[in-house]
């Protein structure tokens, strides 16, 4: 217990820096939104904008906001509120077939420049209106989300060709573990505290998910895969043999907190043991700590030439999955995992000069990009981590008899 005292003290310093960090430097005051090219320092270093991290700043600001009282304050939800605003302005853009679809990147006054053929954009604005409507009641926002998320359940389940990629005779149709995922998200994003006709209106979509999901544990239960066939089967070459252990750890605790709500012990017992334990017996780097990028199941060189690199993200999932596991099983060494993980991750990425974390690590352990924020780091996965980590941690504290 005086370890999780311990932990939980540092885990809450770590994020009110992190927050402060952003509020500091991140915010555009001229044209709205974030900026989130930020060097080691603060400074900004391109005012490009990436609508998922727009979409991703806003959510986390919202969540903060109105779940933890230290953070209810009226800067932090007026950022989101103009964050929510230059999204809404500028981020939707009709594709060719009249359906709308969000750009991936934003010049700083809210030009298009360029629009990806995923859904990712689409799902973090989802996000963020929904969790901005929820704190400040705009009804409008709700249903741009709810619109939004029937538009990208058409594109994944009955057809895709509104994402602008045409079918190509070479191409394998892939299930690619990220959408399921970040679909099971947004159906918990979307229904949490809306009642029972919401909940149930996405149920199946949340039990297809889930199955989506399942299909990735291959080779009899060994290896978390990253892309399955659209059967469930193993592809071919080097997109076949992908392990990303980050992403099956996270993975891991949607699979707890969907079995939490659903009270599936089933599903709990296989999301500990195969998305938790498994990529992490697999990803952990034995000779120098932390987790590997990409791995390649059978040995090879990833295609990915960054596989060994250690990234903040993976670690950040790492945290979360051990201890919510912990919190559901009381298992120790589900705990011990907790400790190892957060150890090498609050000595190596947390910069304790400047403020918030590195993101890229070299295998050894050294900074490699000394940047606070860049086309894919932003104001997300570090705060998240530490925010979920916190409650869990308040909750364990809170029960220890």
């Amino acid at each position: 217990m005086l370890k999780l005292e311990e932990c939980r003290q540092r885990i809450r310093t770590e994020l009110d820096n992190v927050v402060d960090f952003w509020l500091k430097y991140s915010h555009d005051t001229i044209h709205g939104g974030f900026f989130t090219c930020i060097g080691r320092d603060g400074k900004v270093y391109d005012e490009l904008k990436y609508v998922w991290l727009q979409g991703r700043q806003v959510w986390m600001y919202c969540r903060l906001y109105r779940t933890i009282d230290r953070f209810h304050k009226p800067e932090i939800l007026e950022a989101a509120k103009a964050g929510g605003a230059f999204l809404r302005k500028f981020a939707r853009v009709s594709n060719s077939s009249g359906q709308w679809k969000c750009a991936f990147c934003l010049t700083r006054d809210g030009k298009t420049v360029k629009i990806q053929r995923t859904i990712f954009s689409e799902c973090f604005y989802i996000m963020a209106m929904d969790e901005l409507s929820r704190v400040t009641g705009d009804k409008d926002m709700q249903l741009d989300a709810e619109q939004m998320m029937e538009q990208l359940i058409y594109w994944v389940r009955e057809d895709s060709s509104g994402l602008g990629r045409p079918q190509l005779p070479g191409d394998i149709p892939t299930n690619s573990m990220a959408v399921p995922m970040m679909l099971l998200c947004l159906v918990k994003q979307l229904s949490e505290g809306r009642g029972q006709e919401v909940v149930q209106k996405y149920r199946e979509l949340g039990s297809w998910c889930v199955q989506q999901i399942l299909q990735h544990v291959q080779r009899d239960g060994t290896v978390i895969l990253e892309n399955v066939s659209l059967g469930g089967a193993e592809l071919p070459g080097c997109q076949g043999r992908l392990q990303n252990p980050g992403h099956a750890l996270e993975a891991g605790w949607f699979l707890l907190q969907y079995s939490a709500e659903w009270g599936d012990k089933e599903l709990q017992e296989t999301a500990i043991k195969k998305f938790v334990e498994l990529p992490y017996q697999r990803g952990w780097d034995t000779e120098h700590g932390g987790l590997f990028y990409f791995l390649d199941v059978d040995g090879h060189c990833p295609t990915q030439l960054e596989w060994n690199m250690k990234l903040w993200w993976p670690h950040c999932e790492a945290l979360i999955a051990f201890l919510m596991a912990y919190s559901q099983t009381k298992k120790p060494e589900l705990l011990e995992r907790f400790s190892q993980v957060y150890e090498y991750t609050m000595s190596n990425f947390s910069d304790a000069e400047n403020g918030e974390w590195f993101g890229y690590l070299t295998q050894e352990g050294r900074v490699a990009l000394d940047f606070k924020g860049g086309p894919f780091k932003g104001f997300f996965h570090v705060p998240r981590c530490l925010y979920m980590c916190e409650l869990i941690l308040d909750d364990l504290l809170a029960n220890k008899d």
